[in-house]
């Protein structure tokens, strides 16, 4: 059988500038690095806090980080970012660096996008029940989006898949018709002269497993973590909360106040998932620990090493061996660091996690799976 050498899209998080809302909202100067640096271990062998290396703490508008970053990525097999993008109704929020390198050409790396379209809430310190800015959809909105978008999509570097830019949406349920939107948006482009999208909805929530094809849809992405696993696994750690309730000395507060997983039994699950009649791209995550955000209810990922992330992605593109999915696999991701979920240097595992994903890429192009 000829192997498919996978294009590996990490997702990217323009969090790392200051902007007037997050002033506002949070205070002068907040960026992700606000919540970072504010993390502590919640209990032994709890890596925290994550402090960035060869990187520092940078600034997205800054040209030369955005290229060293680029640089990075591409030296350890990574194809392209897809970067969030947030708009609301017109207003577009931390869109600098993606627009610079859209206007500047620079770093020469393929890109996506996936529009976040949920209410910005106080998600970034952990109120997640208090919203900010609504999503107000309408047809009207649809169209200047996708008019807005077109600029993006004509860019030789977007990424394309059966020749038609690529384009996420992240929480497609939350759409009042997702196949009204998908719909305006593929006459759009067509009259653009770009021929059709190529869409696809992630299922980055229980609720949003669901056939594509009805929504409108090409395609759909498997988020990981998988939420609808978590919540499975966390009906396991239940035990170890009783015995944290009952002999407390035994135990930190961290198992009375958090979800704590393992790594390994997240990729099992994973691997155990039952491949669906659609198309669904899959995903890996090389870590994953957002208590930097929430001091309380966070889930903490633990024990996972760079070993056990080149298996799960190479095991992953095994199990999709029979469908033409794995020409993709997506990476959450490239720089989130405030839910320690990153490939980017840090203080303890240095270039470990890239050097892992470079090993994985390279096993893939020699074996037949």
């Amino acid at each position: 059988m000829l192997n498919v050498k996978p294009r590996l899209i990490a997702f990217y998080l323009p969090q790392y500038h200051p902007i007037p809302e997050n002033d506002e909202w949070w205070g002068k100067g907040f960026t992700e690095w606000t919540n970072v640096t504010k993390a502590k271990p919640l209990f032994k062998g709890h890596y925290q806090p994550h402090i960035p290396a060869d990187l520092g703490f940078y600034d997205l508008r800054v040209p030369e980080t955005r290229q060293a970053q680029a640089d990075m990525a591409r030296e350890y097999g990574i194809h392209g970012f897809c970067y969030y993008h947030y708009w609301f109704n017109g207003k577009r929020m931390l869109e600098r660096p993606f627009q610079e390198v859209l206007e500047s050409g620079e770093p020469d790396l393929p890109f996506c996008l996936c529009w976040a379209n949920e209410n910005w809430t106080r998600t970034w310190d952990g109120k997640d029940n208090q919203i900010l800015i609504n999503q107000n959809y309408s047809e009207k909105d649809d169209l200047e989006h996708i008019r807005a978008l077109i600029p993006s999509f004509m860019d030789p570097r977007y990424i394309r898949h059966d020749e038609k830019p690529l384009m996420l949406i992240y929480r497609a349920g939350e759409l009042p018709d997702p196949k009204k939107t998908t719909d305006i948006w593929r006459n759009e482009v067509q009259r653009a002269g770009i021929g059709d999208l190529f869409l696809c909805k992630v299922e980055s929530n229980p609720k949003e497993h669901t056939d594509p094809g009805s929504q409108g849809f090409d395609a759909a992405l498997e988020f990981q973590p998988d939420w609808g696993l978590i919540k499975d696994l966390k009906r396991r750690s239940r035990i170890a909360k009783v015995f944290a309730k009952f002999i407390p000395q035994l135990f930190s507060d961290a198992y009375l106040n958090h979800k704590i997983i393992q790594y390994q039994d997240l990729v099992n699950s994973s691997l155990e998932k039952e491949i669906p009649n659609y198309t669904r791209f899959p995903c890996v995550t090389p870590r994953w620990d957002n208590s930097a955000r929430k001091q309380v209810g966070a889930t903490i990922i633990t024990g996972s090493t760079p070993e056990k992330y080149q298996s799960w992605l190479i095991d992953t593109y095994k199990n999709n061996k029979n469908t033409g999915a794995r020409e993709l696999i997506f990476i959450n991701a490239w720089n989130e660091w405030a839910e320690g979920n990153y490939l980017e240097p840090d203080m303890k595992f240095g270039h470990d996690y890239l050097v892992a994903t470079k090993n994985a890429i390279d096993q893939i192009a020699k074996e037949s799976y």
